[in-house]
């Protein structure tokens, strides 16, 4: 009798999940020391005007923090990232859902969808600033395109993907139609709809710093220009590694999330 490696030994379970972690972890702390290593070493040849080491990065933080600065200006910045992204979630779940399974919806958005994704986000900054000025509302714009089309391609396949046995299942014992989409469609689609968040959420990191690049320099923004200016680099690469860790911390509350809700998946065999 032979017995499948990749499956967790019942009783075990506990045990092997804490062993998992316990890898993961360690995999996680060890590439985020190497790639530090890395770029300790290669500072190390240029001056700080050029690159900065990584503890002078984490000194100029200090300094930022310490006066202020920088948590005003992230507070500002998380402002315009938060609406456009909430502003994305709510346009992209429902038009992905119908496109994913109304074909007259699809056939109907789904060209607009990928000519207006086939253009590089940064290229309707020109419109934005015609239609939404330099400030708040045109960054909130600016957001909500760089994030939205994204998101809509994803849920769509997602609820296009769904299985339909589970959906005759449910209409079989007479569920409406809202039931069905409630109680069968979405938690089926969940996973794509979490995948979509998490790329969302990336991309309004993205959006956010560019918008403050591209349009009026406020905030972060206003803080990479001036540093520039001065040939600051620790204090460029640390808001560069601030939005870095941002990105990365919202994605991993994201993934939490998903893992809670989610209890019902398959757990990927390791």
């Amino acid at each position: 009798m032979t017995i499948d490696s990749d499956v967790e030994p019942k009783g075990g379970r506990p045990a092997f999940r804490r062993a998992k972690e316990r890898s993961f972890c360690f995999l996680y702390v060890a590439s985020v020391a190497v790639g530090l290593l890395i770029w300790q070493a290669v500072a190390q040849n240029y001056s700080s005007f050029v690159l900065a080491t990584p503890l002078g990065v984490l000194s100029r933080l200090y300094e930022l923090i310490a006066s202020g600065e920088l948590p005003v200006a992230l507070a500002g910045s998380l402002r315009h990232m938060a609406l456009g992204y909430v502003i994305s979630c709510a346009i992209a779940v429902p038009v992905g859902m119908l496109m994913g399974r109304v074909r007259f919806v699809h056939d109907l958005i789904d060209p607009i969808v990928n000519l207006i994704y086939a253009v590089p986000s940064v290229a309707w900054a020109p419109f934005i600033m015609i239609w939404f000025g330099l400030y708040f509302e045109a960054r909130v714009a600016l957001v909500v395109m760089m994030c939205v089309f994204d998101m809509i391609i994803v849920i769509g396949t997602g609820a296009r993907n769904a299985d339909r046995k589970l959906l005759d299942v449910g209409r079989s014992f007479g569920a409406t139609a809202w039931q069905r989409m409630r109680l069968v469609l979405l938690p089926e689609s969940l996973p794509f709809l979490f995948t979509a968040l998490r790329i969302g959420v990336v991309r309004a990191v993205n959006a956010m710093i560019t918008a403050e690049l591209f349009l009026a320099a406020v905030n972060l923004g206003s803080i990479m220009k001036q540093s520039a200016v001065r040939l600051d680099s620790a204090a460029v690469l640390g808001v560069l590694v601030l939005l870095c860790m941002l990105g990365l911390a919202f994605q991993e509350i994201l993934l939490l999330v998903e893992r809670r809700l989610c209890v019902w998946r398959p757990k990927a065999s390791s």
